[in-house]
């Protein structure tokens, strides 16, 4: 059996070793390279070809972020960010990093965790990495995070705009989403206002700022929902679902609950879906995005029974063609749309919608 080929960047000699011992001590995973500076990471990385890079953000010489942008745009490896969540300037260069490409990411050890606990999630989760294959990254052709890509041509919009009225769009992502959310937020035209309702799987201790960091990227407001909040209220905002909760729908207003786990996912984009679903019929509109796993399918496919408008982003611009895929193999949607096309698409809905009303 082929073992997965990993090289670990961290400048810390004592991170550096535990990692290095936890990789060298599993039979299915072979440590071929170590460096201490992003520098080194982006030459090793090209010369070996290593299956996954565990990256660390805070490197001298060249930041594990810098690195992470050229090694994706060039020589595109699985990434996967090993790095510290209580450090609200580090938490912001793991955005950055997973919109720049890297797959995932995991808390370094506290020395708080129960024994051996680290140890199994981060041969897990290099495992799971490593099975991801991923594409050069469209960061270099997207001119800025936060501004609009250019409208493209949409065919097809016309022939629903007279039947279809969007009063909420909902959105849900995993693997690979932090990109795929602000190019499709930022592809939404200034004259769209309705309210959005956002789900991203996001590992709890890098939760907690991706809101307040979104909300850096794009030009809409975003923040993390409040539970009893008005859905009427968040005209042209954008309400995320926190770390650990599910939101929902109910009688006009977000609601947050700790209720089971759907998928292995609290918050789950089904559990938002459906009640979308059920609240706005066939006023929703709702895009299931990159990601592993079938979360978003199901829940897709409530909406698009009832009526709504139903976009998956296609496999070609997809980090993991996993939630999408499974949305389009049950017919749950309607377009399946390049990351390029979604905002685009929806904005001239609308607007040919408003136009007709008017």
């Amino acid at each position: 059996m082929k073992r997965i080929r990993v090289l670990v960047v961290e400048d810390s000699l004592t991170v550096r070793h535990r990692i290095c011992e936890v990789l060298a001590g599993d039979s299915e995973i072979e440590l071929v390279g170590q460096a201490a500076d992003g520098k080194q990471a982006i030459e090793l990385c090209c010369k070996l070809r290593p299956d996954v890079v565990t990256m660390d953000m805070i490197l001298p010489v060249m930041s594990g972020l810098a690195a992470t942008e050229y090694i994706m745009a060039h020589c595109p490896t699985p990434i996967l960010v090993v790095s510290s969540s209580f450090n609200r300037g580090e938490l912001f260069k793991t955005y950055d990093a997973l919109a720049a490409g890297a797959v995932d990411a995991l808390e370094k050890p506290t020395g708080l965790e129960p024994e051996g606990a680290w140890e199994r999630s981060l041969l897990a989760q290099v495992k799971l990495v490593s099975k991801i294959r991923v594409i050069t990254h469209p960061r270099l052709r997207i001119t800025g995070l936060g501004k609009p890509s250019p409208p493209a041509a949409t065919p097809a919009v016309a022939e629903r705009s007279a039947r279809q009225h969007i009063a909420i769009l909902a959105v849900g992502a995993s693997t690979g989403g932090p990109a795929a959310i602000v190019e499709v937020l930022s592809g939404l035209p200034a004259a769209f206002r309705k309210p959005i309702l956002l789900v991203l799987h996001i590992s709890e201790p890098f939760g907690v700022a991706f809101a307040e960091w979104l909300d850096g990227q794009i030009t809409r407001p975003v923040a993390y929902a409040c539970d009893g909040d008005a859905v009427a209220a968040l005209s042209g905002r954008v309400a995320m679902a926190p770390p650990g909760q599910h939101l929902v729908v109910r009688e006009g207003r977000l609601r947050l609950t700790d209720e089971a786990e759907r998928h292995s996912c609290r918050p789950s984009v089904d559990v938002l879906f459906e009640s979308v679903a059920r609240e706005y019929g066939r006023a929703a509109a709702a895009v299931l995005l990159t990601g592993m796993g079938r979360d978003g399918a199901a829940g897709l496919l409530a909406i698009r029974r009832a009526g709504g408008l139903t976009i998956a982003q296609d496999e070609a611009s997809s980090v993991v063609y996993g939630m999408p895929r499974e949305a389009v193999s049950l017919g749950a949607a309607e377009r399946v749309l390049s990351l390029h096309d979604i905002g685009a698409t929806i904005g001239t809905l609308a607007a040919a919608v408003s136009e007709e009303r008017g």
